[in-house]
């Protein structure tokens, strides 16, 4: 007589990959749509400074316009997420309405630069008041709206630190870009615009997820995160 052995007990995975972390090279490609929302958001900017200098300010807005709105349209067409095509086109459009009216191709950067500086002081406040603007986020983006890190001193320092290196260099960049606009100088203002807008921003953010994630781990020994590539 045989007796039956009991089927094999699957391990229950389910919620482990449920609360997984992303890793760093996953929370960054979600923040930045990738190598390919990088380059689609710097095209129409880098259209509008060439047009302006080889061209007149207005062909210039119109074909940065253009080339935003393809942009966009295309990532329907492919049924891709059309989130960061938007708001390109959201801070375009505003950007090119204005200097069409002023007739100023300067002022094509000037909504960028208040929304810099505003984002900036925002940051800084949010510190000072021990509500770090950079915590919140991090609920919000990664943590599914935890906000558990409020209950860790050592996080919720973490995060203040955190959101004022954010401010300090938000502004840091704003304060070269309006110096080149009161200067008028237009085409500096544009070539300052690229090197200044992604780059410090993907530095930041792989800052912030690392420290967030160093300290989580450090916080919470017994636990096992994804680890950090190289770690």
């Amino acid at each position: 007589m045989t007796t039956e052995q009991p089927p094999a007990t699957q391990p229950e995975t389910g919620s482990a990959e449920e609360d997984r972390l992303p890793t760093v090279a996953e929370q960054m490609a979600d923040q930045l749509g990738g190598w390919r929302g990088l380059f689609e958001s710097s095209v129409p900017v880098v259209v509008f400074v060439i047009a302006n200098i080889v061209g007149e300010l207005r062909p210039a807005v119109i074909a940065s316009v253009t080339v935003a709105v393809l942009i966009g349209a295309l990532r329907l067409a492919q049924r891709r997420p059309v989130r960061h095509a938007v708001n390109g086109l959201f801070g375009i459009a505003i950007g090119a309405a204005i200097a069409w009216r002023t007739g100023e191709a300067r002022d094509f950067y000037l909504p960028g630069i208040i929304y810099g500086i505003g984002y900036g002081v925002v940051l800084l406040i949010s510190a000072a008041i021990r509500q770090p603007l950079v915590g919140w986020l991090w609920s919000v983006l990664v943590a599914k709206g935890s906000a558990e890190w409020r209950d860790d001193p050592k996080l919720v320092r973490t995060f203040t630190g955190l959101t004022v290196l954010w401010g300090v260099v938000w502004l840091a960049k704003v304060g070269v870009q309006a110096g080149l606009y009161i200067a008028e100088q237009d085409t500096a203002l544009g070539v300052a615009r690229l090197v200044l807008g992604y780059p410090p921003y993907v530095l930041l953010l792989l800052i912030t997820v690392w420290t967030v994630r160093r300290v989580t781990r450090q916080s919470h020994p017994g636990a096992q995160p994804t680890p950090l590539p190289g770690g």
